[in-house]
């Protein structure tokens, strides 16, 4: 055989060879590049209330950054344990995502029956935002501080009564607390979120309420609610002139605050929670969120899954200390 010949039939065989591959490469087409689609941000409560008005304003954010749309779908209920369980049984492919709050830390010892476990069944992503918790009471109740509502409640034992945002929350066990404490005897209402309430709050179905400052703000701003103290030990700056529940004359109350995050089902790929992280960081960090999130009380946070993750642990650990001390019980 000639060398002309051989030559040939190797070049023969070398494009065989890489039309096979082509062939390879359309029928497993390189994976597209993460989101290619919409990412939907489940919500467990509803529309109105803090968790959903921080949910929508990073969604808006972050959609631009990734460029898919991120849609806020709400499933209130069960102190948010129905929304939980939702995502925990989801893909864990980025596409379902949970808008978690403090309650699902309450609610890991609280609630002695769930169907998923918040460490192991999740995978952190990014803590957004960081809130006090503000004690409100409609404007009829004869009452213009602290010392005042326990003075009622201990005069008429058994008529004063609570909202929450659901039972769990910490809306609900700042309630509790209070309860604890001041030795009262009220009773608790709680409702699928802080919107429900805060309506019949205005409305004077209920008395009092402990809500989270971006949602009852607003209200207060408009002369609907008056509020007595935030929850933290230090003032908001949102409210410089609104005592703490330490200055209000309770010392031994402890600094309870609100916050809200981004978690994923466990399993979802790694390179998913980091796009994912990044823009809920570079969100956070413009200077019109910071400033947009201030005004309803909040202060943004910047965070790695990582960090995240041991801050979600800390919170359980802590919260089933209140839960232990106050006796709540939901079961």
């Amino acid at each position: 055989m000639s060398i002309r010949k051989t030559w040939n039939m190797g070049l023969k065989a070398l494009a065989a060879g890489t039309l096979g591959l082509a062939g390879l490469a359309c029928a497993f087409p390189a994976a597209a590049a993460y989101p290619d689609k919409p990412i939907r941000l489940i919500v467990g409560f509803s529309a109105g209330g803090s968790t959903d008005t921080v949910a929508r304003i990073l969604s808006k954010e972050i959609s631009q950054t990734l460029g898919q749309p991120v849609v806020v779908e709400n499933k209130p209920g069960g102190g948010s344990n129905i929304a939980a369980d939702y995502v925990a049984r989801a893909d864990a492919d980025g596409y379902t995502l949970y808008m978690v709050a403090v309650t699902s830390t309450i609610n890991a010892t609280l609630y002695k029956n769930l169907d998923f476990d918040l460490i192991k069944d999740f995978d952190p992503v990014a803590l957004a935002v960081r809130v006090p918790n503000v004690l409100v009471v409609n404007p009829k109740l004869p009452v213009k501080s602290v010392k005042d509502l326990v003075a009622l409640a201990k005069k008429e034992p058994g008529k004063l009564n609570f909202a929450s945002s659901g039972s769990g929350t910490s809306i609900h066990m700042s309630g509790e607390l209070f309860k604890m404490l001041t030795d009262i005897d009220v009773v608790h209402i709680p409702y699928k979120g802080s919107a429900p309430a805060l309506k019949d709050l205005i409305g004077g179905q209920v008395d009092y309420m402990f809500d989270n400052m971006p949602s009852s703000w607003p209200h207060v701003q408009a002369g609907e609610l008056r509020a007595l103290a935030v929850t933290t030990t230090e003032r908001s700056k949102t409210a410089p002139d609104l005592p703490t529940m330490n200055e209000a004359g309770f010392p031994e109350w402890p600094d309870v605050s609100s916050w809200f995050g981004v978690i994923a089902p466990h399993g979802t790929p790694p390179e998913a929670i980091q796009t994912l992280n990044k823009a809920i960081r570079a969100a956070l960090a413009k200077p019109e969120v910071k400033e947009h999130m201030a005004k309803l009380g909040a202060v943004t946070a910047d965070t790695t899954p990582e960090q995240f993750g041991d801050f979600i642990k800390s919170e359980v650990d802590s919260w089933a200390k209140v839960v232990k001390a106050s006796g709540a019980t939901v079961d």
